[in-house]
């Protein structure tokens, strides 16, 4: 008998111990100090910020800028209206513009994709002009493409005069708005993405290196701009891929290039070794079939309209408790898009994330006898 109380207390004792453990939150460190004016990381996949300060403040974003100069060249490549091997006459006022440059000749005819590669990876501020010549006329109608283009994309703090990011006063943008635009550049451009990898071009003889430092220290990391003019400080908008997760990362306003590139690696590191991040559905795909009464077919495919992804801490992937809410019953007609409820993700109890449940396929109305039939069989359930 005492045998058997012992070995009770001791079971008692041990199961209580494995369900607080279990339970146990994750615990995560207060994000590393960064010596920057401000910054932001966010996740790509879900868009959580991770960690952030001032990330709202209108700063100079020095040449930074020229990552929303080569997304409204993207857009014109995309819609069809200039090729990448269509040749740009480069101006006077191009081949003069002061600051860094591609060395590109003034009244020589040079492609646009040495002139993307140029400012990219170059940072010239030559091919910058070019470009924003070509595209609209002069630099500042171009300037105003690029602030309707900011516009779209819900960049609330930006402000854009020129191509280059060359100081003026008005010429603005975040951290957080850069993070946007990175994002939206990577997910929708992934074919010219790839030149914010390549660590150095060479154009009229001249081979010149890719300013981000974090290239070479960090395998991860395939992007993005640098940034540096006296009134911005030295700026560095970054992005990098471990496993299934890419981290975007924005520090403006730190004091050499040595300091942009550690700050930034700290922030990279931070979001890597503490989080995770899934695409738990993707959008389009079906997550179950559900009834549809008097219709053409009687089951409907529902999911979700975008991709839903959640950012949580290490080691949490399991503790996270999905729920598919159906305003039921279904009835056709009911169109592709259309939404039917909700998908929701939970995690110890707190709603991480909500999303729309859709249909994924059009049903329409049924024949007279079938929706006779699924009549009878409502009022039966």
């Amino acid at each position: 008998m005492k045998r058997t109380l012992i070995y009770f207390f001791i079971c008692t004792f041990s199961l209580f111990f494995t369900l607080n453990t279990h339970a146990a939150p994750k615990i995560i460190p207060k994000a590393p100090a960064i010596a920057a004016k401000s910054y932001i990381l966010i996740d790509y996949n879900s868009n959580k910020i991770i960690a952030q300060n001032n990330a709202d403040m209108a700063v100079a974003p020095a040449s930074i800028t020229k990552v929303m100069t080569a997304y409204v060249v993207f857009a014109e490549l995309e819609q069809g209206n200039i090729q990448l091997s269509d040749l740009v006459t480069v101006s006077k006022k191009a081949w003069k513009t002061p600051g860094s440059r591609m060395f590109i000749k003034v009244n020589t005819k040079v492609s646009i994709q040495d002139l993307l590669q140029g400012m990219i990876i170059q940072s010239g501020n030559d091919a910058s002009v070019a470009l924003a010549e070509h595209i609209a006329g002069s630099e500042d109608t171009f300037a105003a493409l690029m602030n309707q283009h900011a516009q779209e994309l819900g960049m609330e703090s930006s402000y854009f005069i020129n191509s280059t990011g060359l100081p003026d006063p008005a010429h603005k943008t975040s951290a957080h708005d850069l993070a946007i635009l990175a994002r939206t550049l990577i997910q929708r451009f992934p074919q010219y993405y790839k030149w914010y990898s390549t660590k150095e071009f060479t154009y009229n003889n001249i081979t010149q290196p890719n300013r981000n430092k974090l290239l070479w220290r960090d395998n991860s990391v395939d992007g993005m701009k640098t940034g540096y003019t006296e009134d911005a400080g030295y700026c560095l908008l970054s992005s990098a891929k471990r496993d299934n997760m890419r981290l975007v990362s924005v520090v403006l306003g730190t004091k050499s290039t040595n300091a942009r590139a550690q700050e930034s690696q700290k922030l990279l590191n931070f979001g890597f070794r503490f989080y995770e991040s899934h695409v738990l559905y993707p959008r389009g795909k079906a997550l179950k079939n559900v009834r549809i009464f008097k219709g053409s077919r009687a089951q409907l495919p529902v999911g979700v309209a975008k991709d839903m992804a959640v950012t949580i801490p290490r080691g949490q992937y399991k503790n996270l408790k999905p729920s598919i809410n159906i305003n039921t019953p279904l009835v056709a007609p009911v169109s592709k898009g259309q939404q039917l409820g909700s998908v929701e993700i939970k995690l110890d109890g707190k709603l991480l994330i909500s999303s729309p449940l859709v249909a994924l396929t059009t049903i329409d109305e049924g024949s007279l006898w079938q929706q006779a039939k699924d009549s009878a069989l409502m009022m039966l359930e």
